[in-house]
């Protein structure tokens, strides 16, 4: 059985899963506002990397509302889908989202741990992470249940932002990222912290070569990466 919420979470854990449970009511509109809506195309992107079998199972870890899943679902119409999400509050609005698209026989959403996920060895076909792994309080622990629920050569793909590369696009981007964007997240969110805290966990994350040493450290294999968007964004796979 997976371990406890308290067990696994330490406090900067809780003081996460509190924040995105405050600005979950605008999450949404944020995520589209702040990324000038190129997050949808980011996630189409990390779906169709899954490589997903006709009738195959996906796992969408740190779901949110359901966004990622929600676009596994319209890109394999046989498939199912579970997501799993640390906020309850999140999990509700994802809920709604899928009921409201009529998927609800084919898309499952439950609050769970990415560090002690709720299923067999072996249960996914692909599991997906999108701008999650970052918070979760164990990162490595988080990979190794994704590589543990995964099939043998099933998938793990992982979409995360980056630093772009080039000199000029990466100081507009810092510039954008550390003066501009905390200020309309906190304007728009009410949240004094949220948008203040998603750089300073970027910041905080390892680098595209860096996150594929990872995934190879949990057992991955013919990990690779791209960039998005000029590298704001990378897209990592890994095959188990």
């Amino acid at each position: 059985m997976p371990e406890s919420v308290p067990e696994i979470l330490d406090d900067r854990g809780v003081a996460v899963e509190r924040m995105f449970s405050a600005i979950a009511p605008r999450y949404d509109f944020l995520n589209r506002l702040l990324s000038a809506g190129y997050d949808r195309a980011w996630r189409r992107q990390a779906v169709a990397a899954t490589a997903l079998p006709r009738e195959g199972i996906l796992l969408d870890v740190c779901t949110g509302t359901a966004d990622l899943a929600l676009e596994a679902a319209r890109q394999f119409p046989d498939a199912r889908i579970v997501g799993v999400d640390f906020s309850r509050p999140m999990i509700a609005l994802g809920a709604a989202k899928i009921g409201g698209a009529r998927l609800t026989d084919r898309v499952r959403l439950e609050v769970a741990q990415a560090e002690a996920l709720p299923f067999a060895d072996g249960s996914f076909d692909a599991v997906t992470v999108a701008f999650g792994l970052r918070n979760v309080p164990d990162r490595l622990r988080g990979l190794r249940e994704m590589c543990r629920v995964l099939r043998p050569g099933g998938r793990a793909v992982i979409l995360e932002f980056t630093t772009p590369p080039g000199a000029l696009l990466r100081r507009a981007y810092l510039w954008y990222f550390h003066r501009v964007l905390p200020r309309i997240g906190r304007l728009v969110s009410g949240h004094p912290l949220a948008y203040s805290y998603l750089p300073a966990s970027v910041a905080d994350f390892p680098s595209p070569e860096g996150l594929a040493g990872w995934m190879r450290d949990v057992g991955l294999h013919d990990v690779s990466y791209r960039l998005l968007t000029g590298g704001i964004v990378a897209i990592h796979v890994g095959v188990k």
